[in-house]
C-alpha cells in the first residue's frame, strides 16, 4: 500500500526524496509501535530492552557498561540515560556499581531480575524481528542495510 493512502493525503506527493525520507520515517514510527505493543505485556519499553541487551551484549571487563556508553550507543543525551537509569533501578532491573577503575563512573550492570527477564523476552523478540522483516528477503535486507549506512555516512 502506498504511503499516500496510508496516509489518507489528498493529493500526490511530487518530490520523489521527500517520498522516499516520508516512507522511511513512517516506517520506523510503525515499526515503534509495534515495539510498544510487544514489550507492553512485560512491562517494559523498547528502550529499556535495548539498553538491557546493551548491557547483555555489549558490556565490557567490568561486566557492564559506563552511563556514556550506554548513552552513545543508544544515541541519546545523558541527561535521558540517567533517568532511563534511575526508572530502572527503581523496579530492579539494573544497578549501579563503583567503576573499580576510576571512582568519577558508575558501570551499570543487570540484575539477576534483568537477566531471567530478558533470556525470557530475547528469543520472543527474535521470532517477532524475524516475522516482520520475513517480509523482504536476505538479499534486500542487506541492500536495505547498506542504503541506510549510505544515507547516514552523507548526513552532516
Amino acid at each position: 500500500m502506498s504511503l499516500e493512502h496510508e496516509l489518507g493525503l489528498r493529493n500526490p506527493i511530487t518530490l520523489l526524496a521527500h517520498e522516499a525520507l516520508l516512507n522511511i520515517y513512517y516506517t520506523a514510527s510503525c515499526l515503534k509501535k509495534r515495539a510498544s505493543e510487544f514489550f507492553q505485556p512485560f512491562g517494559l519499553t523498547n528502550v529499556q530492552f535495548n539498553l538491557m541487551m546493551l548491557l547483555q551484549h555489549q558490556s565490557g571487563p567490568e561486566g557492564g557498561l559506563s552511563q556514556a556508553q550506554l548513552s552513545d550507543m543508544m544515541l541519546v543525551n545523558r541527561a535521558n540515560i540517567t533517568s532511563l537509569i534511575d526508572r530502572m533501578e527503581k523496579v530492579t532491573l539494573v544497578a549501579r556499581t563503583a567503576s573499580p577503575f576510576d571512582r568519577r563512573y558508575n558501570i551499570i550492570k543487570l540484575t539477576g531480575r534483568g537477566k531471567k527477564l530478558l533470556a525470557r523476552i530475547e528469543p520472543l523478540y527474535a521470532k517477532e524481528v524475524k516475522k516482520i522483516i520475513a517480509v523482504i528477503k536476505e538479499t534486500e535486507q542487506k541492500r536495505l542495510i547498506k542504503m541506510l549506512e549510505k544515507i547516514r555516512s552523507e548526513l552532516p
